[in-house]
């Protein structure tokens, strides 16, 4: 056969390339560098609550599109019902169950640190009570120790499926890591940490991300299509959870406006168009 006629069947009969864990790695440092950059922002100049409510919906349409898009045709092309309701349950059950616990945890730091509060702040004068020590919320941090952990791991599985998916996912990712940089770093600084400190703790916060992927990929590294549609079902069930219950729930705490709105759609269209280009 001519090599002319050879060249289309070997161009569709070759695999996929799987992307190196050293890429993945690259990929994952650039949405813990915008999470750090996000917080030096708030730090500096917090962004008011209209303009945090359109990076939400912005980010909410992104990763919804990358879902639509990208993860779940992927999921029924490989056609495995059982594997897909396994994986699906496990995803809603366990992000279920980490915001109950941490949620559990806010509340229960909060009612044991307000009756400690207020002995301390009748005994201190004016000048002192300006300049508050600051214990660090340990609630806020485990949740979202948690969430970003999650988000890694759901990075290193989208590489796993593909280079595609998980290179858009990745900037999903940077675009709601952002808003999570931006509302940790406005909480830590409420509760008294310093500029420096603040950028500090999202910094580390943010190197969990990098854990997350490097552990989804060294993982999933050339797994088996039952245990693909496991995890990627999974991550299906995890990224529905955080734009439905996470990203617009809090988006939506800022009164809605046409502009708002549209935002979602923005960000769904831009990569649903990224999607096809790529």
């Amino acid at each position: 056969m001519p090599n002319s006629l050879l060249l289309p069947f070997l161009l569709t009969a070759a695999p996929a390339v799987q992307p190196s864990w050293v890429q993945v790695l690259l990929y994952a440092l650039v949405p813990a560098v915008v999470m750090v950059v996000g917080a030096g922002v708030a730090v500096l100049r917090p962004p008011g609550a209209s303009i945090r409510s359109a990076i939400l919906h912005f980010a909410a349409g992104v990763v919804f599109s990358v879902v639509a898009v990208e993860l779940l045709p992927d999921i029924v092309k490989r056609h495995r019902p059982l594997e897909v309701g396994l994986g699906f349950a496990l995803g809603v059950g366990v992000m279920l169950a980490l915001r109950f616990f941490t949620r559990k945890a806010a509340d229960k730091e909060k009612s044991v640190s307000r009756p400690a509060e207020a002995p301390v702040a009748s005994q201190t004068s004016p000048g002192e009570a300006a300049s508050p020590a600051g214990t660090l919320p340990m609630g806020l941090l485990t949740g979202v120790s948690i969430d970003i952990l999650i988000d890694g791991l759901l990075l290193g599985i989208g590489f796993a499926a593909g280079a595609k998916e998980g290179m858009l996912l990745a900037i999903a990712l940077t675009i709601e890591v952002l808003s999570l940089g931006l509302a940790t770093a406005v909480e830590l600084r409420q509760e008294g940490q310093t500029k420096a400190r603040t950028v500090g703790i999202v910094a580390g916060l943010s190197a969990l991300l990098v854990v997350g992927a490097s552990v989804g990929i060294t993982v999933l590294q050339g797994a088996s299509d039952n245990v693909m549609e496991l995890v990627l079902s999974f991550g299906l069930a995890a990224l529905l959870f955080l734009v439905t219950e996470e990203l617009l729930t809090e988006a939506h705490e800022e009164p809605e406006s046409p502009w708002l709105t549209s935002a979602f759609f923005l960000g769904f269209l831009v990569f649903l168009l990224l999607g096809m280009l790529v």
